[in-house]
């Protein structure tokens, strides 16, 4: 099994930061519902709580979610290629260091923190009558969220 004891404080803080980074690709790809989105974010978090001992990496990497700085995170156009990029170091670092079943598992809780952030707000629509609960621009990001980490 691999811990967090097997990275250093930069490359856990990477790997920590990964599924953070996934969300907040989504969370730039639409405006609108950003408190809703990063709601969805935290909750994923607490969900995987729920399956603790399932992966002692991944029982770790939830046990403290990010703190992560607004100020720190990425924005404009800039945001989905710096995300999409830390999210591909977290994933290397993981595969690097982690069995298959653990680095699978990594990659499948990234996606699930973008996904939850997508599904957290519908998108369109007029006083919540309407709309769609994924927007094309998110659906784009999860797309490339998921080829970024080869997972489908």
């Amino acid at each position: 099994m691999t811990t967090k004891a097997e990275f250093n404080a930069e490359e856990w803080q990477t790997v920590e930061q990964g599924p953070l980074f996934a969300g907040v690709r989504v969370v730039a790809a639409s405006r609108g519902g950003t408190i809703r989105e990063s709601l969805a974010i935290g909750k994923a978090y607490s969900e995987a709580r729920k399956h603790h001992g399932e992966s002692e990496l991944l029982d770790e990497l939830v046990a403290s979610p990010p703190n992560a700085d607004p100020k720190s995170m990425p924005s404009g156009e800039d945001a989905a290629t710096i995300t999409v990029a830390r999210v591909r170091e977290a994933t290397d670092l993981v595969e690097a260091k982690a069995t298959p079943e653990e680095a699978e598992a990594f990659k499948r809780f990234v996606l699930t923190v973008a996904e939850a952030a997508a599904n957290a707000h519908k998108e369109g629509g007029f006083l919540g009558v309407g709309g769609e609960r994924v927007s094309e621009a998110e659906r784009k990001a999860l797309d490339e969220l998921a080829a970024t980490l080869g997972v489908g």
